[in-house]
């Protein structure tokens, strides 16, 4: 006898045939799987590769207009001629520094080397002089400070015990890019030069004056690992060296691992809630562990696949992961499910575990292949976003890929063994499930009344639409870290003609005392005035009962005019990072011509993080100020803004800064808790729109701007994940009937998402984003669950009415079970518990919302599709329904 298609797509007769063979397989994958697992590290998000490089050239002038023309231009022109490049300059009296951006993922040798290149091309005085070509990868960040006093050495012997004993210590462990010695301002400069010292700082410590060492990890190696590598190079150099005190200052690591063990609960979680849930729909143990067995299975293989790929474990990939369960037990449901129902009609277990497999193996398949499709195009998103969502992308996949193969393998295989025809069993024949029949009713009624389906189903769309201008809008959702930045900036000093002559006999001595101390050591000056500032800024924070530490580095990124003040807040406390950072933002007094910043720490260090930036340009210098100072003072009374700054004015002049060969001055801004960026940066355009005059133009930066490229790059990659899956639902049935029929049911999970996104206020963003596509597959293989049976049953010559309404009797319970796992594996998710969950619960509530809608009304709205675009097709084409096609 000629075998069937979908015999031959049924590799479980295969698996069945070599029982022994499968089940080596199986063992095999599960110890790799665990040395896999053991191998991989813990990550907040994966690395982003974005090559800067900074240019730096000196001319013996002494105006910044004059910088301008004969330095920083020339510089530009050559380097504009590199493609896809990011141009962005300060220019000083007889200084350029120009920071040239690539694209997310290039090279960072390649783009040194064009760099170079260009630079060769630059027409320049003889007396213009490159200072440097600086590679930068911003992945190469600070993994952990730590303090260093002592009350009984003296600091110039501190700082001798650091260079000799601690330095080389740490600089010598795996993962260690370089130390840096912070908070050397203490001493002249000779003294510091002696000393072979980094820029000049000034540390503190909860208000006490100490030395820090700063840990910069490699791109490659991993915080968690290099932390964890300093804290015990830490405690045995704590030992050898008894009068001295390491304290942990500044520590970013603690977080990451906090977030990732919370998002490995939520994964377990999620494990143990679905098994309850098919144990609860089956009543039968062994069904249930055959089930259950494929969720660690599939697990341990897709860590395999991150191994080889070189990922980490991210908590947006663990994330998938815990939201995914519901799709790795889904093929086993089935299986499983269709199996135990034939055992219990009668057939042997071997008979029920091939024919069962058989009936449903072109289901399974092409439903795995169509969630394969959804997912695998995010891995190919292009920029920035592309990199951060490559690892979940390929994830996801190879987790629904692998659950397919451990489903049509392991699941049957143990079938023949585990279960048995008993009186406690199922018995689906003579006790249906107990919602079959109400839902047939339903069911029957909707085929009767298909306009009244349809347009309910359109309106229930519509409302979901509608419902989006109310939803926040962000990029990624602010996290409660309980740590944060604050950065604050002086004013340019400006000396008065009358001192600038050193040796004017009629100054009086108070005057001459300053100047000389400007004169002569201008950095050390500017050190004093910025440790002053961060004492009364220490001061007003640590007033905050929240508060549990203070690190301060006046001098900060080498100017002298910057410092950072880092505050970590205490576990148990009353208020959030956020309503601590507003409490902040209303206590810090104005620091006149200078600003203050309470800022949330970057995941990376771009430069472009602000939740809003404009950037204003024009030729005119002066029309560009007085615009720049016009719109800040109109948006101070914007509310919802807060820490508002400029970056260049007040500068007397000595600072001019271009943005792709263009002057610039940039104006930034936070948001305080619960505006939404969407909205005021609408606000904010329009504000700005209206108030420049004609020769000054502005381009929105920052978070905004992702959040508007997001939706561009998501909307082009719903698009092609649409595309692949009708093509394989149409290789699939041989018509695009039911690919149409998808499509057009796909709709049905945005109202449901769209009205909890708003409920729970979580923002309409990036990662709420990733749960409406991982909807579409969900919502996809419920209808292919259903066509496909219904087209069974039509071939063995049942009418379509009958087919539909039998289809939706038996396969009910498994699109329930796979629904209802994943809906309560995500529940706890949704809620928002443990470090990180702001980040979590965008996605879990976006799909908890759309699975709730979306399951209901495909079980109705698919069948009455399938209907109705049949007989549209039939209509069209002059064709007459029948029972078999």
């Amino acid at each position: 006898m000629k075998k069937s298609w979908r015999e031959y797509l049924n590799i479980s007769r295969i698996a069945i045939k070599y029982t022994k063979v499968t089940l080596f397989i199986v063992i095999t994958i599960a110890i790799s799987g665990i040395f896999a697992f053991n191998s991989l590290k813990y990550a907040l998000f994966p690395e982003i590769s974005f090559p800067v490089i900074i240019v730096s050239g000196n001319i013996p002038l002494e105006t910044t207009l004059e910088t301008e023309q004969q330095l920083t231009n020339p510089l530009e022109t050559a380097l504009s001629s590199i493609p896809e490049v990011e141009l962005m300059s300060s220019t000083y009296p007889g200084k350029t520094v120009i920071n040239i951006s690539f694209p997310a993922g290039s090279s960072l040798e390649e783009s040194a080397s064009a760099i170079k290149k260009s630079l060769e091309k630059a027409s320049l005085s003889s007396d213009a002089v490159l200072e440097e070509v600086k590679a930068i990868n911003l992945n190469e960040s600070v993994a952990v400070t730590y303090a260093i006093s002592s009350k009984t050495i003296e600091v110039e012997n501190l700082i001798s015990v650091a260079k000799e004993n601690i330095i080389p210590s740490l600089k010598s462990l795996s993962g260690v890019k370089r130390v840096s010695l912070l908070g050397n301002g203490f001493f002249q400069d000779e003294e510091r030069d002696a000393l072979d010292s980094e820029l000049s700082t000034l540390t503190r410590l909860n208000q006490e004056d100490i030395l820090a060492v700063q840990v910069v990890k490699t791109a490659d190696s991993n915080i968690l690992d290099v932390a964890a590598a300093v804290q015990k190079e830490v405690t045995n150099l704590s030992a050898t060296l008894p009068d001295i005190r390491l304290t942990i200052a500044e520590n970013q690591a603690n977080y990451i691992e906090e977030a990732s063990q919370a998002t490995l609960e939520a994964l377990m979680g999620a494990i143990i809630l679905a098994v309850l849930v098919i144990f609860f729909c089956l009543r039968n143990i062994p069904a249930t562990l055959i089930t259950a067995l494929a969720i660690p299975i599939s697990l341990l293989g897709t860590f395999i696949v991150i191994a080889i790929a070189k990922f980490n474990l991210e908590t947006i990939t663990l994330l998938g992961l815990a939201l995914v369960i519901g799709i790795i037990v889904d093929d086993a449901i089935v299986d499983v499910e269709n199996i135990t129902r034939h055992i219990d009609n009668g057939m042997t277990p071997r008979e029920a575990a091939i024919k069962g497999t058989d009936e449903i193996g072109l289901t399974v398949i092409s439903s795995t292949l169509t969630l394969a499709a959804v997912f695998l195009p995010i891995a190919f998103i292009g920029g920035s976003l592309g990199q951060f969502f490559k690892p979940f992308g390929i994830t996801i996949s190879a987790a629904v890929l692998i659950s397919l193969l451990v489903a049509r393998t392991l699941s049957p295989v143990l079938a023949i063994y585990w279960i048995k025809p008993t009186k406690k069993s199922l018995n689906t024949h003579k006790k249906p499930f107990f919602l079959a029949q109400e839902y047939r009713r339903l069911l029957n009624w909707s085929l009767c009344n298909r306009k009244i389906v349809i347009s309910a189903a359109l309106v229930s769309f519509l409302i979901g639409i509608a419902l989006i201008p109310f939803i926040p809008q962000g990029f990624i959702p602010k996290l409660d870290r309980g740590e944060f930045n604050v950065i604050y900036n002086l004013p340019s000093p400006k000396i008065p003609k009358r001192l600038q002559v050193a040796h004017d006999k009629n100054l009086d001595n108070n005057n001459f005392s300053l100047f000389q101390d400007f004169s002569q050591s201008p950095e050390r000056f500017l050190l004093r005035k910025n440790y002053r500032v961060a004492s009364k800024l220490e001061s007003v924070i640590l007033e905050n009962s929240n508060v549990l530490s203070v690190y301060s580095i006046a001098g900060y990124q080498g100017n002298p005019l910057k410092g950072k003040i880092y505050v970590r807040l205490k576990e148990n406390r009353s208020l959030s990072t956020s309503q601590v950072q507003n409490e902040l933002r209303r206590k810090f007094p104005t620091l006149r011509g200078g600003s203050i910043s309470v800022e949330d720490i970057l995941f990376i260090e771009t430069g472009d993080d602000s939740p809003l930036k404009i950037a204003l340009l024009s030729d005119n210098l002066e029309s560009l100020e007085k615009t720049a100072q016009d719109l800040k003072r109109r948006l101070d009374s914007l509310s919802g803004l807060a820490d508002i700054k400029l970056s260049s004015i007040n500068s007397h002049n000595s600072l001019i800064e271009h943005f792709q060969k263009t002057r610039v001055i940039y104006l930034t801004a936070n948001l305080f808790e619960g505006v939404g960026l969407g909205d005021t940066t609408k606000k904010v355009k329009e504000i700005t729109t209206k108030l420049l005059p004609d020769n000054v133009n502005f381009e929105i930066q920052g978070a905004s701007a992702q959040v508007l490229s997001i939706f561009k790059e998501f909307a082009i990659t719903l698009f092609f994940a649409i595309a692949c899956m009708m093509i394989i639902l149409y290789l699939t049935f041989g018509r695009f009937l039911e690919s149409f029929v998808v499509f057009l049911s796909l709709p049905l999970s945005i109202v449901g998402a769209m009205f909890a996104l708003l409920i729970t206020q979580n923002d309409f963003g990036m990662i709420s984003l990733i749960g409406l596509i991982f909807l579409l597959g969900l919502l996809d293989k419920n209808a292919i669950l259903l066509m496909d049976y219904t087209n069974q049953l039509r071939a063995q010559g049942m009418s379509r009415h009958d087919a539909i309404l039998r289809t939706g009797e038996v396969r009910l319970r498994p699109i329930i079970m796979t629904t209802a796992s994943s809906i309560l594996g995500m529940l706890p998710i949704a809620i928002g518990l443990g470090a990180g969950a702001e980040l979590r619960q965008p996605m879990a509530v976006a799909i908890l919302g759309g699975l709730f809608t979306s399951s209901a009304l495909s079980l109705i709205v698919v069948p009455v599709l399938y209907t109705l675009l049949e007989d549209i097709s039939d209509k069209i084409t002059g064709s007459k329904n029948k029972a078999e096609f």
